[in-house]
C-alpha cells in the first residue's frame, strides 16, 4: 500500500512541475487558513439554527464574512472525504472509495498546484487522512502530526515564529489546520447538562444517549473556540488580506449520520470571511460540495486548475459575482471496513433528493452499533432494549438496520428525511428523471458499485442483530483473559 501511494503522489509532482507553466499567477495573493473540524453536522451549531450548542466563534466568522447554507461533502466518511478534497476528483475516480483508502496510483493532488501558484503550504493536526507517513506523502511543505488541539496550537505557534523570523520566508502562505473535533471518542468533561439537550427525531431519548450528546456538546464547544484563537494567530501573523475558510469533512457519528446520504451525515457547515473581498454578514444558499474547495483556492491564486476535474470554483460566489453555482449535488458511500459494507449513492437539488441504496437486501450497520464504545455508542445497549417493548423505538431501530432500495425526500420540507415519497404517484416523473440524472452520473464517473467487504445480510439476522452482537462484543473481550490462563 505504501509503494502505491509514493508512486501516487510522486506521479503528481511530475505532473504538477510540468503544468506550473500554463498557470496565471497574479501578484496579489492573500494567505489562505482552512480550518476543518471532524464529524460535525451543520445541524449542530447555533449558527445554523441550533441554539442548544452555542457557537459564538462560527457566528463572529460568520458576522465579517460569508455562511453557505447547501454546503455538502463527497462522501460521509474520513478518508474519500478528504481524498476528494485534496484531489478535485469524486471517489469513484480517484479510488478512495471506501475508508482508510488512498487515491489511486497516478491521481493528481492540487496541493502542488497551489505551491506551483507561489504558494508554501502546512498542514497542521487532521488534514488529509493517515499516518504521518502518509500524509507527509501529499507533499505538503510542512506537516504537523499534532492531533489534539493543545499539540496542533503548539506545533503551529512553533511553525509560524521559525517563519516570521526567516526574512527568506516571502511565499504567500496556505495553513490546513484540522481538528479531531468532535470525532469520537467524546472525553473531554463536559460544562452541558444532559437533561438539556435536544435529539433529531429519529433518535431515541435515553440517559445514556443524553450523556453522549451533552460529551459531543462539548466537543464542538472546543472546536469552535479553537476557531477564535486561530482567527487571532492569523491576524496576529499574517496581516489583514487573509481568505479564512471553517468546514468539515461530513457529519457526525450519530444514527442517520456519518456513513449516510441523509443530510445529518453530509450536510456541513461553510463559513468564509475575506477582509474588502466578501462581504460582511452575507449568506450564500449556493450548493457548493467539497470536491469544489481546491479548485476554488486556485482560483483565488490566480492558478489554473487542471482539466477534467469534478470540482469547480465557487471564487464567484465569494465575491459576490453570482448566487449560483451547481444544479445539483451528487454523494457517494461505499462503506468502511468490516463495520459498514452498504453502499449509497444519492442525487440532492435544493428542495428534493433521491437516494439509491445499492444492496437493500444488506443490514445497514457501522461502528456505532457494532463495538458500542463509552461516550462513542454505548446508548446502542439502551436502544436495543428499548426497541424490544415500545413501538417507536423498534420502528426507529429497525429503519436503521433495513433500508429499502430507492428513498426520495422533500428536504426543503423534511430536515430529517423522515417522510419517503418514492411511492407517490404524483413525484412519479420527478423521481424517474433524477433517476436517469444519478444513472448518467454513474457511467460518467465509471463507477464500479464496489462492495468492499463481506456483507451483513438482512437474510441473516444474527450476524447484525443488536443483541447477538451484544454477546459476540462480550465473548471477544472475554476471551484474551481464557487464553492468558493457558500455558504456553
Amino acid at each position: 500500500m505504501r509503494l502505491l501511494i509514493q508512486r501516487f503522489f510522486t506521479a503528481s509532482l511530475l505532473a504538477s512541475a510540468m503544468s506550473a507553466a500554463s498557470m496565471n499567477v497574479e501578484a496579489n495573493q492573500p494567505d489562505i487558513v482552512i480550518y476543518l473540524s471532524d464529524d460535525h453536522s451543520q445541524f449542530d451549531s447555533s449558527l445554523y439554527g441550533n441554539d442548544n450548542i452555542p457557537t459564538p466563534q462560527f457566528e463572529k466568522l460568520a458576522a465579517d464574512g460569508m455562511t453557505f447554507t447547501h454546503a455538502f461533502v463527497a462522501s460521509p466518511s474520513c478518508a474519500p472525504s478528504r481524498a476528494t478534497m485534496l484531489t478535485g476528483l469524486m471517489p469513484a475516480r480517484n479510488g478512495a472509495e471506501a475508508n482508510h483508502t488512498y487515491p489511486k496510483p497516478g491521481t493528481h493532488c492540487l496541493i502542488q498546484d497551489l505551491q506551483a501558484a507561489g504558494y508554501e503550504v502546512a498542514s497542521f493536526g487532521k488534514v488529509a487522512h493517515g499516518n504521518p507517513q502518509q500524509v507527509e506523502q501529499y507533499g505538503f511543505d510542512f506537516v504537523g502530526n499534532g492531533k489534539p488541539i493543545d499539540q496542533v496550537r503548539s506545533q503551529l505557534d512553533q511553525f509560524l515564529n521559525r517563519r516570521n523570523g526567516n526574512q527568506s520566508s516571502n511565499k504567500p502562505l496556505c495553513l490546513f489546520v484540522g481538528t479531531t473535533n468532535p470525532h469520537v471518542s467524546w472525553t473531554s468533561p463536559t460544562t452541558f447538562e444532559p437533561e438539556e439537550v435536544e435529539f433529531p427525531p429519529h433518535h431515541l431519548d435515553t440517559p445514556s444517549t443524553r450523556e453522549h450528546r451533552a460529551a459531543y456538546y462539548q466537543e464542538i464547544k472546543e472546536l469552535d473556540a479553537f476557531l477564535g484563537e486561530l482567527r487571532t494567530i492569523a491576524a496576529n501573523n499574517l496581516g489583514d488580506d487573509v481568505l479564512f475558510i471553517h468546514t468539515s469533512d461530513h457529519g457526525s457519528q450519530w444514527p442517520f449520520g456519518k456513513w449516510n446520504l441523509y443530510d445529518y451525515g453530509i450536510r456541513i457547515p461553510f463559513i468564509a470571511s475575506w477582509k474588502g473581498k466578501i462581504a460582511a454578514g452575507s449568506k450564500s444558499d449556493a450548493l457548493i460540495s467539497w470536491v469544489d474547495l481546491l479548485p476554488t483556492l486556485l482560483d483565488i491564486a490566480g492558478a489554473k486548475a487542471p482539466e477534467d476535474l469534478d470540482g469547480r470554483s465557487f471564487a464567484g460566489v465569494l465575491l459576490g459575482q453570482t448566487n449560483e453555482h451547481r444544479d445539483v449535488i451528487f454523494t457517494t458511500h461505499t462503506g468502511d471496513g468490516i463495520k459498514n459494507i452498504f453502499p449509497i449513492r444519492s442525487i440532492r437539488t435544493r428542495d428534493w433528493k433521491l437516494i439509491h441504496n445499492l444492496h437493500p437486501e444488506f443490514a445497514f450497520t457501522n461502528h456505532s452499533d457494532l463495538d458500542r464504545k463509552a461516550m462513542a455508542g454505548a446508548y446502542w445497549a439502551e436502544w436495543a432494549d428499548l426497541a424490544q417493548t415500545d413501538p417507536r423505538a423498534k420502528e426507529i431501530v429497525d429503519r436503521y438496520y433495513q433500508r429499502p432500495e430507492w428513498e426520495f425526500f422533500n428536504v426543503s420540507n423534511d430536515q430529517w428525511e423522515q417522510t419517503n415519497l418514492i411511492d407517490e404517484p404524483e413525484h412519479a416523473e420527478q423521481i424517474r428523471e433524477l433517476k436517469r440524472q444519478l444513472s448518467e452520473w454513474m457511467q460518467q464517473q465509471d463507477d464500479q458499485q464496489l462492495i468492499h467487504n463481506e456483507p451483513r445480510r438482512i437474510s441473516d439476522p444474527k450476524r447484525w442483530h443488536p443483541d447477538y452482537y451484544e454477546s459476540r462484543l462480550e465473548e471477544t473481550d472475554a476471551a484474551p483473559k481464557r487464553r492468558k490462563r493457558q500455558p504456553n
